[in-house]
């Protein structure tokens, strides 16, 4: 399968018409779930899908080394060249790791105003025009109203979009009668798509909370493989 017919058949592309074409610049999306469910694999698999059409993503990892996000992005492509057997694999590989930019912070020792003055630098002075944002292992229980406003700015001004993981842990119930996690509510409003991943026998459920103002609209048909952790059409 050449590249170009991997985008157009990926997965992602059922995704992006049940949310209104896709989450677009200027808005956050999350990708919620319990520890262990597959939250890195989807943000890798939507940055993969930007990377190959030709756009730049920026990787910011919150808890991991370098060489562990790496290592995601290794294993990720490697599945996805091995199920739709793409054609001249090792090239596109290298093509897109070009356009990928992966950065740590320790969410204890750095402000928001300090993570966007970074990712600035990186993008107007690196002259590095990403398309994407992917935020991996922010602690949510840590955040206020004013990081994702400021982010929400950011990517606005930048327009480009911004995904985050988030883990839903603590005390039962970890959602509300509306169906969203409790760790998320006093962030809400500055969230465009919600998604939780819920984990069923065979695979996992992707369960779409949040879409652009509408609150718990049509099921997605998507899914994740619990093997391969690859989404796939349900």
């Amino acid at each position: 399968m050449l590249k170009e017919e991997l985008i157009k058949k990926s997965p992602v592309r059922v995704l992006e018409r049940g949310i209104e074409g896709g989450l677009k610049a200027g808005n956050i999306g999350v990708i919620a779930s319990r520890k262990g469910i597959g939250k890195t694999s989807v943000l890798v698999q939507l940055a993969l899908d930007k990377l190959m059409q030709g756009k730049k993503v920026i990787h910011v990892s919150f808890t991991t080394h370098t060489s562990y996000v790496i290592s995601w992005y290794e294993n990720i492509f490697t599945e996805l060249a091995k199920k739709r057997n793409l054609e001249d694999h090792s090239n596109v590989h290298d093509d897109l790791m070009k356009n990928r930019v992966i950065m740590n912070f320790n969410q204890e020792g750095v402000t928001t105003d300090q993570i966007l003055k970074s990712l600035r630098a990186m993008i107007v002075d690196g002259g590095f025009d990403a398309d994407a944002i992917i935020a991996d292992g922010f602690d949510f229980a840590r955040a206020d109203a004013e990081h994702f406003s400021k982010v929400r700015a950011f990517a606005e001004e930048m327009k480009l979009e911004f995904w985050y993981s988030c883990t839903m842990s603590g005390e039962e119930p970890l959602l509300d009668k509306k169906n969203v996690p409790v760790i998320l509510r006093p962030f809400l409003d500055s969230i465009t798509v919600l998604i939780i991943l819920e984990p069923k026998a065979e695979y996992i459920h992707f369960i779409v909370v949040k879409d652009h103002g509408r609150m718990n609209p049509e099921d997605l048909n998507i899914k994740l493989d619990s093997k391969t952790l690859l989404i796939a059409e349900a």
